[in-house]
């Protein structure tokens, strides 16, 4: 149960201190002995590659997901290319997957040479919808690669049923939904394989770049391993050619220390999105503003808390919010089938509608579990203001606020 919130929201003034959409320093700050004494652990065994570190957090990461098996690698999108390459995935296949997303999504299938087919989300939710998965499967689609969009797990059962009866792999885009839940099991284990970021923002932040690709299937994880170092299997001996995408230890020592906390901080970016609703259906905001749901047998993790402006608001709202040094963004301004090296796969403007108007609406506000609640207040706050300083006399919110 969440903290009920301040009967009144008080309009935001400039001189306050910034809310960032974003900040580690809180973060790092509250277990900063714990992060340095393994960086110093690091440092003076001097073994920076691979080793000790890499093996035990991927072990943590194996338990935390419920999967047999955990291979680190140097990224999120190294993690998605190396699930294609490890599946045999290439030239003359097709891989379905959602244009609303980050662009490594798609550029990873590019990469291995196969071709990208896109397919429009749901309104609900924003993730890949099943029934059309369904209609553009053809008999050169060898996987598909839902996206776990902004913490909250895509719709699997049916997307199983068709990779079941269509012999079709699953790659679980997982880079912002770790910890994320569909029917109790864990974001990692819902497909054949799964791809985690730990970009510094991700809900679980390395220091830097890194990954991490999670399975139940021993003999992919013994392929994912041996291609993540050139394709050896020990003693120079290279049954393939692989690439060079290692996890480092400096970055496992840390990823391991926050891993012990990832479940806190998701508490606190639940109880934060909680808050935002009581204040924003408090203060009569949601005729505009479309605030984002937790759908059925779903653990929501909220990588990002993203709202939807209707009405072409977007931008004056964005603007307000900046004026009164209020940290917000959009994902993602331009679907991937219109973006300009996927042009060559022929897609129109139009084509996939509900991805579109998502990227005219989506605003993305503070969700990071060191806020307070009269942090919020002055976000929403802000965003009341916007609109009330809107001339849309016209609207429906403004015809019931007058």
């Amino acid at each position: 149960m969440s903290t009920p919130v301040a009967s009144t929201v008080q309009f935001p003034v400039q001189s306050q201190e910034p809310i960032p959409l974003i900040t580690l320093v809180p973060q790092y700050q509250s277990i900063k002995a714990e992060i340095d004494e393994a960086v110093q652990r690091v440092f003076t065994s001097q073994a920076f590659i691979m080793g000790e570190e890499v093996a035990n957090f991927e072990a943590d990461m194996a338990k935390y997901c419920d999967s047999r098996e955990a291979i680190g690698c140097a990224s999120g999108t190294d993690a998605l290319v190396l699930a294609l390459q490890a599946l045999n995935i290439g030239p003359g296949d097709e891989v379905i997957t959602t244009p609303f997303s980050f662009f490594a999504t798609a550029s990873c299938i590019e990469r291995v040479g196969a071709k990208p087919v896109f397919v429009d989300v749901e309104e609900r939710g924003f993730n890949i919808d099943p029934a059309a998965v369904a209609a553009a499967i053809t008999p050169r689609t060898r996987a598909l690669i839902p996206v776990h969009l902004f913490g909250q797990c895509a719709r699997m059962e049916p997307l199983c049923r068709l990779a079941v009866k269509h012999n079709l792999h699953i790659i679980e885009d997982a880079a912002q939904a770790i910890g994320a839940e569909y029917r109790g099991r864990r974001a990692g284990v819902l497909g054949t394989v799964a791809c985690f970021s730990f970009f510094p923002t991700k809900n679980l932040g390395g220091a830097g770049d890194g990954g991490m690709l999670t399975t139940d299937d021993a003999q992919l994880a013994a392929r994912l391993r041996r291609l993540r170092v050139h394709g050896d299997v020990g003693r120079y001996e290279h049954l393939e050619v692989g690439v060079n995408s290692r996890l480092d230890a400096l970055q496992a020592a840390v990823l391991a220390v926050k891993l012990r906390y990832l479940d806190s901080w998701t508490e606190g970016r639940q109880r934060n999105a909680n808050w935002y609703r009581e204040l924003c259906l408090r203060e009569k905001l949601t005729d505009v503003i479309e605030l984002p749901v937790t759908l059925p047998d779903r653990r929501h993790v909220y990588n990002q808390y993203c709202v939807r402006v209707h009405e072409g608001l977007r931008e004056h709202v964005m603007q307000t919010l900046r004026e009164q040094q209020i940290g917000c963004a959009v994902y993602y301004p331009k679907p991937l089938h219109l973006q300009p090296c996927f042009a060559h796969h022929g897609y129109k403007e139009g084509q996939f509608p509900v991805s579109e108007q998502l990227s005219r609406d989506i605003m993305a506000l503070p969700i990071f579990s060191e806020l307070t609640l009269a942090q919020l207040e002055r976000v929403v706050a802000g965003m009341s203001l916007a609109l009330k300083s809107a001339s849309k006399p016209s609207s429906g919110f403004f015809s019931k606020a007058a």
